[in-house]
């Protein structure tokens, strides 16, 4: 992800009413509804993602950590004796596929932390690792914990679904390429659940 004040065309010094105001303009010019029926409509829900993967860096705090690779990029650099990780970080991570630094966070968190939220997110590290059976315990747990959360909900039934048709044990010569049409689908539900925490929505109809 490039530099989240660079994205939002914010300073550094900027106040959090400044950023939600660049949040708010841009997100008013490139949301996908402005682009229905448009050969643009995908570079403008890339962009979105991009716009709100940014402001919720800014606004949690992690933004900070962002710095550059020296090649024009931006890498996410954390130290976690700096301070305890929040779960806008985790989720920052599990987008970039830093599953890896994903878990060191959640598994750093204090037990009082470890809600319905926790194990919500220690599912979606799972599931993009293709640990399904991990992945629909931890989903069950964070339903079984809030019921009326729609994403625990939809996750919960997913894995549900999926597990009745047998999980997939070992990966294809491709890959993490899903080997049927209904493991597709999944993916796609799984991914618009991560879009819908980062305030997008990639599947509108669900």
């Amino acid at each position: 992800m490039r530099d989240p004040y660079e994205v939002l065309g914010v300073p550094r010094t900027a106040t959090a009413d400044e950023v939600k105001a660049a949040y708010r303009a841009l997100a008013k010019k490139y949301h996908p509804d402005n682009y229905t029926d448009s050969p643009l409509a995908d570079v403008a829900n890339e962009k979105m993602a991009e716009i709100n993967e940014a402001y919720d860096a800014i606004m949690s705090g992690s933004a900070q950590f962002y710095q550059s690779s020296g090649q024009g990029g931006y890498g996410y650099q954390r130290s976690y004796q700096s301070g305890v990780p929040t779960f806008d970080t985790v989720r920052t991570l599990v987008w970039n596929g830093q599953l890896d630094e994903a878990e060191q966070a959640l598994e750093t968190m204090d037990h009082a932390m470890r809600g319905a939220e926790w194990y919500y997110w220690k599912g979606q590290v799972n599931y993009k690792r293709g640990w399904f059976d991990q992945a629909y315990t931890y989903f069950t747990t964070a339903y079984n914990m809030e019921p009326q959360n729609q994403n625990y909900r939809r996750m919960y039934e997913t894995m549900t679904q999926q597990r009745s048709g047998g999980f997939r044990t070992t990966r294809s010569s491709g890959g993490d390429t899903m080997s049927s049409a209904c493991s597709i689908c999944q993916g796609l539900l799984c991914a618009d659940c991560c879009c819908e925490c980062m305030g997008g929505d990639l599947i509108p109809c669900c």
